[in-house]
């Protein structure tokens, strides 16, 4: 009859093999493991985070070489430590990773890690929990004199480059002089959408976002004062269409009651 591996033998066999699953050149297998099926276990295991980075990050992806990908990949995979257990958490782990413990490297793109956030937000906005409460809400609204709900589930986002235009033939550098703005919304078909936008309707979205008793019509007189603009009821009439389209869209649910 054999017997019982000692609990202190059994962790040292678990840190072993975890070790060696993750970075394979520098930690040998745990002795009397056939190779044949530490493979298989190496395999599924490196497989199955490149596959699931290969799909959230597909620009990355396509912009870096398979070599200098896999390489990427593996420094991440053997020394991030993750702080969740859930598998759909995977591309956020790769988020800190990126902007805490990776090295650069000459063929990082600029804004890397913008890009990486940008491509992050589609998978983060599909699978959020929040819905869109509608209880208290006037659909149709007046969004000028009433007061604008916006959808939890849209995020006003700016970036130093045009993320959303990058691709393995357009990395711009240095960064343009004007940031991209953009708005990113999961909507009533659970389909995530991206909407550039210019700097002042990035204003009334964050106005309206951080001042949830701020009617439509007080965030864009302050907008025009803060603009000083000549003629304030321009920026009135500008205002109202903005917040028409954003309503059409299903980015503002409509006003509180």
């Amino acid at each position: 009859m054999s017997r019982p591996v000692a609990k202190e033998n059994f962790k040292d066999i678990q840190y072993a093999f975890t070790a060696h699953l993750r970075d394979p050149e520098n930690n040998p297998p745990p002795v009397g493991i056939e190779n044949r099926r530490m493979g298989i276990y190496r395999d599924l295991f490196y497989n199955n985070i490149e596959g699931f980075l290969a799909r959230g990050f597909p620009v990355i992806r396509r912009i870096y070489s398979d070599e200098n990908w896999h390489r990427m990949v593996r420094d991440f995979f053997s020394r991030h430590k993750s702080q969740s257990p859930y598998f759909l958490e995977i591309a956020q782990e790769f988020l800190a990773y990126l902007q805490d413990e990776r090295e650069p490297q000459p063929e990082d793109p600029a804004g890397l890690l913008e890009l990486a956030h940008y491509e992050w937000v589609e998978l983060a906005l599909s699978v959020a929990n929040e819905t869109n409460p509608l209880e208290g809400v006037d659909t149709n609204g007046e969004l000028l004199a009433g007061r604008p709900v916006l959808s939890p589930l849209a995020w006003s986002l700016v970036y130093t480059l045009p993320v959303h235009q990058m691709s393995p033939d357009y990395l711009p550098a240095p960064a343009p002089e004007q940031p991209s703005y953009l708005l990113v919304y999961r909507n009533s078909d659970d389909k995530v959408k991206f909407m550039e936008i210019n700097p002042v309707t990035a204003r009334l979205f964050y106005l309206l976002e951080n001042n949830v008793d701020m009617s439509g019509r007080q965030a864009l007189a302050q907008i025009a004062q803060e603009m000083n603009h000549p003629n304030p009821e321009v920026v009135m009439q500008g205002g109202l269409s903005t917040l028409q389209e954003l309503h059409a869209y299903g980015i503002i649910l409509g006003t509180r009651q």
